[in-house]
């Protein structure tokens, strides 16, 4: 599925299941939380931290994915096109760091 069709999958998914999207400034902060989410579990479970019993049947991928609807929706309250926007991005970075990690020291071996 591309972004797009990700894109208008969720706001569908808010005119049929949703009564509206929350305000920017809402999922803001439901972004933020839910990344916390993401990072508590990666610091428990790939980290030094120890896992919590509650926490062994998280799952990380729908965590990833609870983050990625509210980056969706995000995007399309503000009428941002994820899909040209990434596009964009991975052209930037793929020129600017072209052999920029591969010239860094700290990651090799």
């Amino acid at each position: 599925m591309s972004l797009k069709e990700s894109q208008q999958q969720v706001d569908n998914w808010i005119k049929n299941h949703g009564v509206r999207y929350f305000n920017e400034l809402t999922n803001m902060a439901q972004l933020t939380e839910e990344v916390g989410e993401v990072a508590r579990i990666i610091a428990r479970r790939y980290g030094e931290q120890s896992e919590k019993e509650s926490d062994k049947n998280k799952d990380l991928g729908e965590e990833l994915a609870d983050v990625m609807f509210v980056v969706l929706c995000l995007a399309n309250q503000t009428g941002t096109d994820l899909e040209t926007a990434f596009e964009k991005k991975l052209q930037i970075k793929t020129e600017r760091d072209h052999d920029r990690h591969h010239n860094n020291d700290k990651l090799k071996g």
